[in-house]
């Protein structure tokens, strides 16, 4: 016999329940979103122990017999986006793209958008005045979308061929009429620009909620899977650098890339969070030009100075980006404080490290800088957080405060212990050959690493380190 119904309130923006009604929800903070629901408690034949009992087994098959099956990919047109894809686009793939405002997501979209319509024969679109890319967006109108278009194909100076009529564009925000379109056009591409404006009619709350946003995603994800038309959505991101909405939402999508980078710099990383058809170790590099974001085929060059004449505080370091390596240039500047305490300020580098490091240098190399200000710089916008730099954050701050020019044609390597040990990192053949190809004759690391093109320096200890000075 089941019991009586319980009463609980439920919130419309976040799903949170509660005993009790109140005013505002004590989840997410909004007002008036409770409603009053009713749940019937279980009997004993509807509980789910009962029915696992009832079910039948289904069969299973045993991983020999399983035969592998090659994923199909077609190419974007931009080199640097199919790395970071894995190859290509997946049909029937679900592709999330993250980003802060203004940051470059829509400008990419475009580029995507009229590359994959120019070659049209890559995706063997028939005929040609069929929909090869259907671009949705809720946030602005066809005309402002035509602008940026425009702007775009005109720097890049795209000819008007007839391949270029199969690109439409729909201005909705009702996911049910998207799917519908999407299902009834047939592009081979699709857009939603973005997830957080589109709603569903069936969830009672306004769009960009935890609910819609989840209801939402469900509807393409079975869209793109169930006709296998690959999907890309833009997110937008919270203060934190995370995309808005529900975590679930990066679990049901297929792939997660991040745009990032500083509005005050031209250059972008596309990272790879998820990837399901492919490696998550990959990363694009862009530069954000008139024509859209361009692509950087060799982004050492991009960090490092023109200049051979290094001025005390510049050390050069090789970082990984995924499986690429490339050179950073850290600067360091050291003066005297005219305040009761000194100030660390650090840009592209943890402020937390930057105060470790320090604590390093002065216990086990003798460095006095109690008395100094300490300002860390890394060159061109990057931010890194590998510990592969400190042995580089060491070496800027040591020639800033000895006022002692190191070698510009040196690349330093390490991960430095509160013993004051260097520690040998990660893949440091890879970064050897990437200094080499550039010019650099020297190398500091922990490493016993034989390689001809340069020098390679072995310290195990930041007094090593600075007897060099």
């Amino acid at each position: 016999m089941a019991n009586a119904p319980k009463t609980l309130f439920t919130c419309s923006a976040c799903d949170a329940q509660s005993s009790k009604w109140s005013g505002r929800c004590l989840d997410c903070g909004k007002w008036g979103t409770l409603s009053e629901t009713y749940v019937e408690s279980l009997s004993e034949k509807e509980t789910p122990a009962f029915r696992i009992q009832q079910a039948n087994p289904s069969p299973t098959i045993s991983f020999p017999s399983i035969e592998n099956a090659s994923t199909p990919r077609f190419s974007t047109g931009i080199g640097e986006l199919d790395q970071v894809l894995g190859g290509g686009i997946v049909p029937g793939s679900l592709v999330l793209i993250g980003g802060e405002p203004g940051i470059g997501k829509s400008t990419l979209l475009l580029q995507i958008a009229l590359k994959v319509a120019q070659n049209t024969s890559v995706i063997d679109t028939d005929p040609i005045d069929d929909i090869s890319v259907l671009y949705t967006s809720g946030e602005e109108s066809a005309q402002q979308v035509k602008l940026r278009f425009d702007r775009i194909a005109t720097a890049q100076k795209t000819p008007k061929t007839p391949a270029l009529d199969t690109l439409h564009f729909l201005g909705e925000t009702n996911i049910e009429k998207i799917c519908a379109t999407i299902v009834a056009r047939k592009p081979k591409l699709a857009f939603v620009d973005s997830i957080q404006t589109v709603y569903s009619s069936t969830v009672p709350s306004e769009a960009g909620s935890l609910t819609q946003v989840r209801a939402c995603t469900i509807f393409l994800m079975e869209t793109a899977k169930r006709h296998g038309i690959p999907i890309i959505l833009v997110g937008h991101v919270t203060k934190e650098g995370m995309v808005a909405g529900p975590k679930t939402l990066e679990h049901m999508v297929d792939t997660v890339l991040y745009l990032e980078g500083d509005n005050q710099y031209h250059y972008r990383l596309l990272k790879t969070v998820k990837n399901r058809f492919g490696s998550t170790n990959e990363v694009g590099v862009f530069e954000m030009q008139e024509e859209g974001l361009r692509e950087v085929d060799n982004p050492s060059n991009i960090f490092l100075a023109t200049n051979e004449d290094v001025l005390p505080g510049t050390v050069t370091s090789v970082v990984m980006e995924g499986t690429r390596a490339f050179l950073v240039q850290v600067q360091a500047l050291t003066t005297k404080t005219f305040f009761g305490y000194p100030q660390r300020r650090a840009v592209g580098f943890d402020t937390n490290r930057l105060q470790l490091l320090i604590a390093v240098l002065a216990k086990r190399v003798g460095l006095n800088l109690g008395d100094q200000d300490i300002h860390v710089n890394v060159v061109g916008g990057l931010k890194i957080t590998e510990p592969a730099i400190d042995l580089a954050i060491c070496g800027s701050i040591i020639s800033a405060y000895l006022n002692k020019p190191f070698n510009a044609r040196t690349v330093v390597c390490g991960e430095v212990g509160l013993n004051g040990e260097v520690r040998p990192v990660s893949q440091i053949e890879k970064r050897l050959k990437e200094a080499a190809k550039l010019g650099f004759t020297d190398a500091y690391a922990a490493s016993t690493l034989k390689d001809p093109s340069l020098r390679l320096h072995t310290i195990t200890h930041l007094q090593d380190f600075s007897k060099d000075w």
